[in-house]
């Protein structure tokens, strides 16, 4: 893979990135149509039932809705041959229905970190590892 590809592969992750700032899930899907394969292979905890780029979507309408100031800080990025690798730092006020638990108004930060894997241009699978016992604890969903 030449340098030009992982430099372009670091843009289309960046691209993801900037309209996740936006918290326009139209925007969002818009941008996830365009750099992301429709059959997606996604390694993370996602919505049974859907699967591909879908699935991406949908994860994005249930952060937005649960937590409507999310905001993703990328603190590393690190690009070798077809993937881009980002560890984030995640936080958001608990303002809506998540996973079952009515909106508690609490803040939450926590760390994830993506491997995002790239095929003719396009982001073809992730791997994700979301601290969730964290943001439970601060949910209050935990002790």
């Amino acid at each position: 893979m030449s340098t030009d590809e992982t430099t372009r592969n670091k843009a289309t992750a960046a691209r993801l990135h900037d309209a996740v700032h936006t918290r326009d899930l139209e925007m969002i899907s818009k941008v996830i149509d365009e750099i992301v394969a429709p059959d997606l292979v996604f390694h993370a905890p996602v919505p049974m039932g859907m699967t591909g780029a879908q699935a991406l979507k949908q994860v994005w309408a249930v952060l937005l809705r649960a937590f409507p100031d999310i905001h993703v800080t990328v603190e590393d990025v690190i690009a070798e041959g077809d993937k881009v690798v980002s560890r984030n730092t995640v936080t958001g006020t608990h303002r809506g229905e998540y996973q079952g638990m009515p909106p508690t108004g609490r803040s939450v930060t926590y760390g994830e970190i993506f491997i995002l894997r790239f095929e003719d241009g396009r982001i073809a699978e992730i791997w994700g590892v979301v601290d969730v016992l964290s943001q439970m604890r601060q949910l209050g969903a935990v002790s």
